[in-house]
């Protein structure tokens, strides 16, 4: 009664399975891109930092951190090792800086060695240490009496 000038129709066929969205990309590649972790002037922390992208530090860091950028604002203090492709330092920083690019701003105050293949010290920025120049600043430095 209801197909009356209606061709009969073929049974639908299933919908190939969606691939799964896993398998084809590492679900890495957009934390690269994303922007920076901000640590806020009221945060104290104890321990190491690693990350893959960029830090930017305006509380109180007690160990080491690693990243691919760094920034230590005006607020910012790091007493540890710090290595980074791209550092730049506005607050406080106590132990060894290793890194491409290493900017003391004006204000910054950083007490330890500097390895670095670029540095940049502003006016008025405090600097007690070494500076040693290496054409790879992010390996690790040999082991010395200091």
């Amino acid at each position: 009664m209801f197909t009356k000038g209606k061709t009969p129709e073929a049974p639908p066929t299933p919908a190939p399975a969606p691939k799964p969205v896993l398998s084809d990309a590492p679900k890495r590649a957009p934390a690269a891109r994303s922007g920076p972790s901000i640590i806020s002037a009221d945060v104290k922390m104890t321990g190491t930092i690693v990350s893959q992208g960029e830090i930017d530090i305006n509380g109180q860091i007690e160990g080491d951190v690693r990243a691919s950028a760094l920034t230590v604002g005006e607020t910012g203090a790091v007493k540890g090792e710090v290595v980074a492709e791209s550092v730049v330092i506005r607050g406080t920083v106590e132990g060894r800086i290793r890194g491409r690019k290493v900017q003391l701003c004006t204000g910054a105050k950083v007490r330890g060695d500097i390895f670095h293949a670029s540095l940049a010290i502003e006016p008025n920025a405090i600097f007690e240490g070494a500076v040693k120049h290496a054409q790879d600043p992010m390996a690790d430095p040999p082991a010395s009496g200091s």
